[in-house]
């Protein structure tokens, strides 16, 4: 399968130009043959928490969502996007108020079949205006390879994706929003997660400046051996990345991390810290 990967600078709160640079994108992507194109976190609505949170009508996003969707259809490429989504509760609850940040599978046909909301947030301003979903990350079979979400921070939590590995992942797809200056997690923490868990990890990063942050490109795909298929300096680029089942099953069969990892055993040893006197957290804390 021919991946694709977003890297741009999305102007925050012009919804209609960022929709047509992922159009744009689109476009490019599927006539180079590309079946899935990654986008980066929140890019439809650009990165700046405070500003979502007090300026965007939540009453826009369902008509944001279904120009995505059409996006996919009309150029016939499965598409990752992220957004804000309404928080939910099962029950639904009267009480219940926010939004989680999202990350969303569509197929060729525009047909939502993956959903994420982001786990971690990262820093002050994303805690202030978005709620930390607690679901762990689900798995589809898409275009015969088993594939999962995670969003920007999350990946930097090496439990995030080797939940979705546990849960049969060979495929992580991950918007990201990075600010320039964390280089390593790029070229670190990625490429070790693709590493650990032995999957192929693709990251879609913004560049450029969005309000007060800079971001410093850098988006990359890493192979299930840790090594990059492909990487994008910190300018606007389109990434494409050949992935596919057997190399991860190589990886697999011949180093089983998977097989050999022993949660019961971590559980244990995580009860037993949590319990020592002055441990964070702990009875003597």
């Amino acid at each position: 399968m021919l991946l694709s990967v977003l890297q741009a600078n999305a102007v925050v709160l012009d919804i209609g130009a960022n929709l047509r640079t992922v159009d744009d994108a689109a476009r490019r992507a599927a006539q180079a043959g590309a079946d899935v194109l990654l986008t980066p976190e929140l890019f439809p609505v650009g990165y700046a928490p405070l500003r979502l949170r007090s300026e965007l009508d939540p009453a826009a996003l369902p008509a944001i969502r279904a120009r995505l969707a059409d996006t996919a259809r009309r150029h016939r490429i499965a598409l990752v996007y992220s957004l804000p989504a309404p928080v939910r509760t099962e029950p639904p609850s009267a009480g219940a108020a926010g939004w989680h940040i999202s990350a969303t599978l569509v197929d060729a046909h525009g047909m939502e079949i993956l959903n994420y909301a982001k786990v971690h947030l990262f820093g002050n301003e994303e805690r202030e205006a978005f709620v930390a979903a607690a679901e762990p990350p689900a798995v589809v079979d898409f275009h015969g390879i088993p594939t999962s979400l995670l969003i920007c921070y999350d990946i930097e939590f090496p439990e995030a994706a080797r939940a979705a590995a546990a849960r049969g992942a060979e495929l992580l797809l991950v918007p990201t929003a990075l600010s320039a200056g964390f280089e390593a997690v790029p070229q670190v923490l990625v490429r070790a997660r693709a590493l650990e868990s032995q999957l192929t990890v693709a990251y879609a990063n913004h560049c450029g400046n969005e309000d007060a942050y800079a971001f410093g490109g850098g988006s990359v795909v890493a192979g299930p051996d840790g090594t990059l298929l492909a990487e994008a300096g910190d300018a606007p680029a389109l990434l494409f990345a050949e992935v596919g089942t057997d190399a991860v099953r190589a990886a697999r069969n011949a180093v089983p991390y998977l097989r050999e990892r022993r949660p019961g055993l971590y559980r244990e040893w995580e009860a037993a810290l949590l319990r020592e006197p002055g441990h964070p957290g702990g009875s003597g804390a």
